[in-house]
């Protein structure tokens, strides 16, 4: 059974980040529809939800970086014949990787927030990385 599951609703509890690098975003595709997503997964067994998001982005996007622990936002999607929640967090990249474990899984980009805003499909996460960037301005 996955750390993240809750075996009577059906809920995965997932973390995930927007790393932000050079004034940008890097995001990633998704493994099987090719969509432009942030780096997310699971929350890992003993793990604190914005630990695994950081270890999220080294394996997929090899992000290496400050994640801050305070929660930007929450979306949820529908995977695993359930729902995924994933709560946000940010992720100060310092240096990305040439090589990372999903790099022949996954196409990495690194983009301004309006190119992000374009990119990414899915509406929840769109808000959130809005609404994170506004703030970031001010």
């Amino acid at each position: 059974m996955s750390s993240g599951l809750s075996k009577s609703k059906w809920i995965y509890n997932q973390s995930g980040v927007i790393p932000v690098y050079d004034g940008g975003i890097v995001l990633i595709t998704t493994t099987r529809s090719k969509r432009w997503i942030i780096p997310k997964g699971v929350v890992e067994k003993g793990m604190t939800p914005h630990d695994s998001a950081a270890k999220e982005a080294l394996e997929e996007a090899g992000a290496i970086g400050r994640v801050h622990h305070r929660e930007i936002g929450r979306f949820r999607y529908r995977k695993w014949h359930g729902r995924c929640t994933v709560r946000v967090f940010p992720l100060y990249v310092e240096r990305l990787l040439e090589e990372w474990d999903e790099m022949h899984l996954r196409k990495r980009k690194i983009v301004t927030v309006r190119e992000a805003l374009k990119l990414v499909e899915h509406d929840e996460l769109r808000e959130i990385i809005a609404g994170f960037c506004s703030k970031k301005k001010n």
